[in-house]
């Protein structure tokens, strides 16, 4: 099987996408995880752009690499200077990175109409700035821009540029669809040719999703003949993006059979892929394939029985292969045979009996507005009272909250709450910068007499959603919680048509789980560590 050579442009190219920007720092750590993914070329710029693409240069002048080499990125010369004089070359040559991209145009569209030279000047242009850069001791790559667009107007025009890059000492000459308009039957005939026509010339391809089909379209180049992939992680990129090179990576290896990355590696596509979307402050895309939170997730009865039964029944390839992993989703389309492996997974003893009462409740709970996928905790304490072995953290007597906004402006907020643990009463009041800050104070303060480490069971997350809302004020909310005690983050769930209400039970929740995911037990004294990094529960006011 041809080797093929990984090409990742998330540092240049996907910055393109709106809202995409990161620190020369950041980029910094994005090059040390794709140079531990094994990527083999990471573009990291224009070294002269601006000022952060200058201060990541230097930065990475003095980094070590195990695997990837650097690649610094630029035009053809200008139209009325040679290469020699041309800035932007100079900058390139003078640089530190061993490898060089130039893009050139390969449409006459684009030469005549962008450009404004004749399609000859055009190719000297391309000519003279490859063996520019090959003199000055670089090894240089021949981006031909816009060159399936180009090659559907004017074909024999279109390999004149890549037979100009060639013959000028470009190692490779990557067809690029820079519109991104392209579809695979087309993409996979235009390499085809292009192959068949200049055999000696090593190929790539860098795609666009304008049309969806950014993946595909590269897969079926490497079919053709392209023997270098460059995309970006997650897709990230202009527009609607590049080419997605992390489900790339895994298609390359694990359908088609190109050895493209050590297992081992390969195993860290997923925690890759998450980092990057961390660095950007981006939710990852919990259907992307592969690597994405639900990729391997299982809701339908029918699919989770199957998958318990032989894994290949419901998935395309084993989750651990990129470093995911299975997850049986509990919703109303669950059967008994999901509840009993939910249980087995959490510890609890279910007979057959207790998994179909489990199941009919989630049916009437979800119908009234709960939903369990992102509500693990509160899913967990419901089949622990169905197994016989629940008991309540306390006894709830009454809770009441006191919200007062003043002339000034200034809102002050008051919760008490009144609570039985066995025979003894707490009653407790607590300042809060919103109702369920406060009530989760004033909770604390009391249970925390018994349990203490539940204070260092701290809210990360914060979410309310409403069900119905064509009833305005009136309408059913839902409120998802987010707790970590240091090691693990839960989820718990509450559902009213107050929103308090729902919150307190999501809260009340939250601290239960607390107390059954470390197996404490009423009495128990045992710490628990705090969580480093994330919101307290006073940080999101609500």
């Amino acid at each position: 099987m041809t080797a093929v050579q990984l090409y990742d442009a998330t540092l240049r190219d996907g910055m393109g996408g709106g809202g995409m920007t990161l620190t020369a720092e950041e980029k910094l750590r994005v090059v040390h995880a794709l140079d531990a993914l094994g990527i083999h070329l990471i573009e990291a710029g224009f070294p002269a752009s601006n000022p952060k693409e200058g201060q990541l240069f230097e930065l990475l002048a003095g980094e070590h690499l195990q695997t990837a080499e650097i690649v610094a990125f630029g035009m053809t010369r200008r139209r009325d200077v040679t290469a020699e004089q041309d800035e932007g070359l100079r900058v390139l040559a003078d640089c530190f990175a061993p490898v060089c991209t130039l893009v050139g145009k390969s449409s006459v569209l684009h030469v005549e109409k962008v450009v404004r030279v004749s399609p000859e000047k055009n190719l000297a242009m391309i000519g003279d700035s490859i063996a520019f850069l090959v003199g000055e001791g670089k090894r240089v790559l021949f981006d031909a821009e816009h060159f399936f667009d180009g090659f559907q107007l004017d074909r024999g025009y279109a390999l004149e540029t890549v037979r100009a890059a060639a013959a000028a000492g470009a190692e490779r000459v990557v067809l690029c669809d820079t519109n991104g308009g392209s579809l695979p039957t087309s993409v996979r005939e235009m390499v085809a040719d292009v192959h068949a026509a200049l055999p000696e010339v090593a190929l790539g391809i860098h795609v666009h999703d304008d049309s969806g089909c950014a993946v595909a379209n590269t897969l079926v180049a490497v079919e053709a003949g392209a023997t270098q992939v460059q995309g970006t992680v997650n897709g990230i990129g202009e527009r609607t993006g590049n080419a997605n090179l992390i489900t790339i990576i895994a298609d390359l290896q694990l359908k088609m059979g190109h050895d493209v990355l050590p297992p081992e590696s390969l195993a860290r596509l997923t925690d890759t892929a998450h980092f990057v979307d961390e660095l950007l402050n981006r939710t990852p895309n919990p259907a992307q394939p592969y690597v994405g939170k639900h990729a391997f997730a299982h809701k339908a009865g029918m699919h989770a029985a199957g998958v318990q039964a032989d894994s290949q029944a419901f998935e395309h390839t084993d989750p651990e292969h990129v470093g995911n992993q299975r997850d049986i989703l509990i919703s109303e389309l669950a059967g008994r045979a999901t509840v009993i492996e939910k249980a087995r997974e959490a510890g609890i003893e279910l007979d057959d009996a207790a998994a179909q009462r489990t199941v009919e409740q989630v049916k009437a709970l979800e119908h009234q507005g709960f939903q369990f996928e992102a509500a693990d905790g509160s899913f967990e304490l419901l089949m622990h009272k169905q197994s016989g072995g629940y008991e309540p953290l306390f006894r709830l007597e009454s809770w009441r909250v006191l919200v007062e906004k003043r002339a000034d402006g200034q809102v002050e907020t008051e919760a008490t709450i009144k609570i039985w643990i066995d025979d003894q009463q707490f009653i407790r009041t607590a300042m809060g910068n919103g109702p369920v800050h406060a009530l989760d104070q004033a909770l604390r303060e009391a249970i925390a007499e018994i349990h203490p480490h539940l204070r260092d069971i701290e809210l990360v997350n914060f979410k309310v959603r409403i069900l119905d809302e064509t009833k305005g004020t009136g309408a059913i909310t839902r409120v998802l919680i987010d707790a970590s005690d240091g090691q693990r983050v839960w989820g718990t769930i509450g559902v009213s048509e107050n929103l308090i209400a729902a919150s307190w039970d999501a809260l009340v929740d939250s601290l239960e789980y607390g107390m059954h995911a470390q197996g404490h037990r009423q009495g128990s004294t045992a710490e628990v560590p705090r969580v480093q990094a994330g919101a307290g529960a006073g940080a999101k006011p609500a």
